[in-house]
């Protein structure tokens, strides 16, 4: 110890770091005397454990002898881990069980590397098909669709404002039915007159653009903004309506004699089947009787007041909460949203230019890869002999159409929950930003229709589905609400192509067994083999539907 100790001291006073001794020349000769102990790795001969040159080889720092003993044990373990690799003469690669990131046990979930990937690959599609325009026509891109893009741009734009703000009427409509003492009541006719009044809405909106020859791009936007409009007037007025029946019943419970005390009715109920036990209760005492009534003047309580606890009915009937609701990205209206701080301009400015940049690239793709496409179609289909040349025209069409689609069904699904929605939670500072789950990954279409559009979703259900269930089953409260929303599809087509043909109404009602089937035992469980089959439906039915209505 105490050489030990002088030997540390002497290289401390001289100040001289000395390198390393060298290897021997023959490894194998090095390795022998290593397993005898005769020498070191580094050539130098064996050293006690606890000694300490005091001298740093590079590759890690000398611990002082006072170090305590979980750093002495790292610095050992350290050094094992090092002499072992020495012991290789090849470099070795260290190998345990692990997934691979696609693997579905795997807890890597960022894909993110492929989603610049898809933007590069469009960036690609789009320089390649300027290269080509220039060669053949002179000019980067063609005109025939950028035409209809600004054909009466301000007819539509003046258009669209009336009808957005045809829909604040619902708001002196329902401050009508809450001061009414009579009839106009909500519970009474207002209902009903709010009903007749979203009907004729509707009729006189889809078909304006009708009325004012519009184009078929036109006609998309128009459509697509009317539908959603209608829906977020329907929840305005239905759910305010619901809290001022709320709040009268609320309010005639101060005289609890002449007031009805029945419980309140949960949407949707959680169960159809009456309780065999409600003829056998006895009546309640008086004490269980008040106890019930304060516990219903309590729902009724909560039920006027936001889940955020910050607004309460009818605090919320104004013009700006209605302005505020109509920008905010929902189709459900509450008495209270989530919000962010402030409004990022950043994230605002990048949306809304990817907004445009999808525009720009839809427009690309069906000036390129569809239009000429319909257009070689519908030339071949007029002089066709028979029926089975028909078939031919149309199913090389589809397989056309396959490619174009997929990339057009992508980026309407960014332009639309990605950017556009996003761009609006921004302005209004609308905090709930998840518009859409994992619907890539769907295994059925109903699975599909809960994750693709969640706005809708949450719609459908709370009105549809949720205000049926009371007087229906689940099974047909389902059928209602795909029922509706095959319709609305179909109107959608409809104004797009002016053609009913009922193409759209009847792919999406074929859901219904598709996905009774999907569920049966034999099927039921094969993710992977349910999730192609709905890649190949839905790429296949994209084509097939555009190919149908335009063609036939």
């Amino acid at each position: 110890m105490a050489s030990s100790t002088s030997h540390q001291h002497h290289h401390a006073l001289d100040g001289i770091v000395r390198p390393r001794p060298l290897k021997p020349g023959n490894p194998m000769v090095l390795r022998a005397q290593e397993e005898d102990g005769g020498v070191k790795a580094n050539g130098s001969p064996p050293k006690p454990e606890n000694s300490n040159s005091g001298i740093s080889s590079g590759r890690s720092t000398p611990l002082p002898p006072d170090a305590p003993p979980s750093a002495v044990s790292i610095s050992s373990a350290r050094r094992q881990k090092r002499a072992q690799q020495k012991h290789r003469l090849f470099p070795t690669i260290d190998y345990a069980a692990r997934l691979s990131h696609f693997d579905p046990k795997s807890d890597y979930r960022d894909f993110r590397g492929f989603f610049i990937l898809f933007w590069i690959g469009l960036a690609i599609m789009v320089i390649t098909t300027m290269l080509r325009n220039i060669k053949d026509t002179g000019f980067p891109f063609r005109a025939g669709v950028w035409s209809l893009l600004t054909e009466r741009v301000w007819q539509l734009a003046l258009s669209d404002g009336a009808m957005v703000l045809s829909t604040s009427l619902s708001l002196p409509l329902h401050r009508l039915f809450r001061n009414s003492k009579g009839w106009l009541r909500w519970e009474n006719g207002g209902m009903a007159i709010q009903s007749i009044y979203q009907a004729a809405w509707l009729v006189l909106w889809v078909n304006w653009p009708f009325m004012l020859s519009w184009t078929w791009t036109a006609q998309v936007f128009f459509t697509l903004h009317t539908i959603t409009f209608l829906m977020k007037m329907h929840s305005y007025a239905f759910y305010n309506g619901h809290l001022s029946t709320t709040e009268h019943r609320l309010s005639a419970l101060d005289n609890p004699e002449s007031a009805s005390t029945a419980a309140v009715v949960r949407y949707p109920s959680i169960s159809s089947r009456p309780n065999g036990d409600d003829d056998t209760k006895e009546k309640k005492k008086h004490a269980d009787e008040d106890e019930a009534l304060a516990e219903l003047r309590e729902d009724l309580a909560l039920e006027l007041t936001s889940p955020l606890g910050q607004v309460t009915y009818p605090q919320n009937l104004t013009f700006c909460n209605c302005v505020d609701y109509m920008l905010c990205p929902t189709l459900c209206y509450e008495l209270e949203y989530p919000r962010t701080e402030r409004i990022n301009y950043l994230e605002l400015f990048w949306k809304t230019l990817a907004v445009f940049g999808c525009i720009f690239l839809l427009t690309v793709t069906s000036e390129e890869f569809i239009v000429p496409v319909l257009h070689d179609a519908s030339l071949r289909l007029e002089n066709v002999p028979s029926k089975s040349e028909t078939l031919l025209i149309l199913s090389e069409t589809i397989s056309l159409l396959l490619f174009p689609f997929m990339v057009t069904f992508l980026l309407v699904f960014l332009v639309i929950f990605e950017y556009v929605l996003g761009a609006f939670a921004e302005i209004t500072c609308f905090a709930d930003r998840h518009f859409y789950s994992d619907w890539w990954n769907s295994c059925d279409w109903l699975e599909f229709s809960r994750e693709w559009n969640i706005p809708v979703h949450h719609f459908l259900r709370r009105h549809v589905y949720g205000a049926s269930r009371p007087y229906m089953s689940r099974n047909m409260s389902t059928l209602v609400t795909f029922l509706l929303s095959a319709l609305g599809h179909e109107l959608v087509m409809g104004c797009i192509t002016k053609k009913l043909r009922g193409y759209g109404f009847l792919a999406q009602m074929l859901q219904l067994p598709i996905v009774a089937l999907q569920r049966t035992r034999w099927v039921k469980g094969k993710r992977l083999f349910n999730n192609i089959c709905f890649w190949i439906s839905m790429i296949l039915g994209l084509s097939m539907m555009c190919a149908l209505y335009v063609l036939v």
